[in-house]
């Protein structure tokens, strides 16, 4: 039974991890040959303010864009 963790920087929809989710899990069962019930994926999401990607906080980041 597959156990996969998913850490996320805060900021995406209930839609687009749904979507993530289930991708995952169709794409494990897939790939080791297991019932997709067996596979168990999971989201862990980081506060944007604890996220620092090249010198910037993702918060500061995801200000910038808009």
């Amino acid at each position: 039974m597959p156990f996969i963790q998913v850490n996320l920087g805060a900021g995406r929809t209930a839609a687009q991890k749904d979507a993530l989710i289930r991708a995952i899990s169709s794409a494990a069962a897939e790939a080791i040959s297991v019932p997709e019930a067996s596979v168990r994926v999971w989201i862990v999401e980081v506060p944007a303010t604890e996220v620092l990607v090249g010198g910037q906080t993702l918060a500061e980041r995801q200000a910038g864009s808009s």
